[in-house]
C-alpha cells in the first residue's frame, strides 16, 4: 500500500523495536559490532563508518520522501556535496553553477576543487538560454541548480534545466534545501541529485548537523557509497536520530513556515522602508508562476532589501527581538541574517556578492501577530 507524505514521514525506516516493542527504535550507538565468527557480520554489520541501524533508518526515509532509489546521511550539508563531487568529477571536470547559490557550495568547487583541475562557470539558472549556453556538450560534467536560491529567491524551472544538462551530457545537481522534500520533488522532475543541508528543515529545530544525497541510480549510488565509506564524512548515531525525530513533523512545520512566511512578505512589500521583497509566493515575484506548478507551497524563506541601503540593512537585522540574528535557517524559530557579512561573506567581492542592502529572514513557526509586530517595530527603528 503506497501512504502519502506525511505517513511515510513518520513510519518509513522506523519499525518498532521488536524485542522491546518500543515504538521509537533505539539510537545506535555504538562504534563497532560483535562477528559470528571471522566475516560473520550480525546483518550485515562490522563497524560505524561502513553502517549503522540509525543512519540507515534516516536514509530509508530520505529516500522515501524525495522518490529516490538510495539515500546517504552525511556530517554536514558541504561534507554530501564533496562527496559527490569526489564520486564524478576528476581533472579538467566542469561545474556550471547558478551565480546565486550558497557561499559554501560555491567556495567548495571554486578554492578546494579547483585546485585539483576542475573548473567553474556560474550562471543566472532562472534564464534558460544562458544555461544552455554555458552547458556546453562534452565540456560540463556537473549542472548545479539551487532553487529557490539563497538568498535572492531565484526560482529556476528544474524540468527544463534537467533537459538541458542531460543533452550536453551533464549529471544534474539540485540543492533542495530551502525547499525540503515536503514542498519540491526535484528527482520526479528530472533531476539526477538531491542534496541537502538536513541541519535546515529536515532537523527542524537547530540541534544538529547533517547532510544528504538523494539518487534513483543504482551505479551513481554505488560510487557515492564507496565515497562515503573510503572518506568518512558518515553523520553519527545522535545526529541521525534527531534528523529523524525532525522529519516526522516536517509536513506541519512546513505549511505553518510557509503561511509565515506569505504573511510577513505580504505586510512588508507595501512599507515605505523596503526596497523590494524576494518571496515566490508574492504574485510580483519573477519565478511566481513556476514556482506555483513544481512547489507545493512556497516555503519559510525570504529576503528584504532596504531602501536605506547597507547601513538601514544592518540597523534593521540588529533590531528585532522574536527574529534572532544567527546564521543558518528552517528551525522552528525565526531567524535574521545579514548574507553580505554572514553567509555569503565568502564571496563578497565577486560577481556573486549580496547586495549590501538585503537581509535574509528564516521564518519560524511562532505566532505570526509575534513575528509581524517585531519586524514592524524594527523598520520603525530605521526613522
Amino acid at each position: 500500500m503506497s501512504h502519502d507524505f506525511e505517513t511515510r514521514a513518520i513510519h518509513d525506516g522506523q519499525a518498532f523495536d521488536p524485542t522491546t516493542g518500543a515504538i521509537i527504535p533505539p539510537i545506535y550507538q555504538t562504534s563497532t559490532f560483535v562477528q559470528d565468527g571471522i566475516g560473520g557480520f550480525r546483518g550485515g554489520y562490522e563497524y560505524g563508518r561502513s553502517a549503522n541501524p540509525t543512519r540507515e533508518s534516516l536514509q530509508t526515509v530520505l529516500a522515501s520522501l524525495e522518490g529516490g532509489s538510495a539515500a546517504f546521511s552525511f556530517s554536514s550539508g558541504l561534507a554530501a556535496e564533496d562527496s559527490l563531487l569526489r564520486a564524478v568529477l576528476a581533472p579538467g571536470s566542469r561545474v556550471v553553477m547558478g551565480n546565486d547559490v550558497y557561499g559554501g557550495t560555491h567556495r567548495l568547487v571554486n578554492r578546494v576543487w579547483a585546485a585539483w583541475g576542475v573548473t567553474l562557470e556560474t550562471v543566472d539558472m532562472s534564464d534558460l538560454d544562458a544555461v544552455r549556453a554555458a552547458a556546453r556538450p562534452g565540456e560540463t560534467t556537473v549542472l548545479w541548480v539551487e532553487t529557490p536560491s539563497n538568498p535572492l529567491m531565484k526560482i529556476t524551472d528544474i524540468a527544463g534545466l534537467a533537459e538541458i544538462g542531460h543533452a550536453a551530457g551533464a549529471l544534474v545537481v539540485v540543492d533542495n534545501t530551502f525547499a525540503s522534500p515536503y514542498v519540491q520533488q526535484p528527482l520526479a522532475l528530472g533531476a539526477d541529485v538531491v542534496v541537502h543541508s538536513t541541519t535546515k528543515y529536515l532537523g527542524g529545530h537547530s540541534d544538529t548537523l547533517g547532510g544528504a544525497l538523494v539518487v534513483n541510480d543504482d551505479e551513481l549510488a554505488s560510487k557515492i557509497g564507496f565515497i562515503q565509506f573510503g572518506v568518512g564524512a558518515i553523520s553519527a548515531p545522535m545526529e541521525a536520530w534527531l534528523t529523524i525525530r525532525g522529519i516526522k513533523t516536517l509536513g506541519v512545520r512546513m505549511d505553518r513556515h510557509s503561511s509565515n512566511a506569505q504573511a510577513i512578505a505580504e505586510a512588508l512589500v507595501e512599507h515605505p522602508a523596503v526596497e523590494t521583497v524576494f518571496y515566490p509566493g508574492l504574485a510580483t515575484h519573477p519565478g511566481h508562476e513556476l514556482a506555483s506548478r513544481q512547489m507545493k507551497r512556497f516555503g519559510g524563506m525570504l529576503s528584504v532589501a532596504l531602501a536605506g541601503g547597507p547601513a538601514a540593512a544592518r540597523t534593521f537585522a540588529e533590531s528585532t527581538e522574536v527574529f534572532q540574528l544567527a546564521e543558518s535557517l528552517g528551525g522552528v524559530e525565526s531567524l535574521i541574517g545579514y548574507p553580505s557579512e554572514m553567509t555569503h561573506a565568502s564571496v563578497k567581492g565577486t560577481e556573486l556578492a549580496v547586495p549590501e542592502n538585503v537581509i535574509r529572514l528564516s521564518v519560524g513557526i511562532e505566532s505570526i501577530d509575534d513575528l509581524l509586530a517585531d519586524v514592524d517595530g524594527a523598520l520603525g527603528r530605521l526613522g
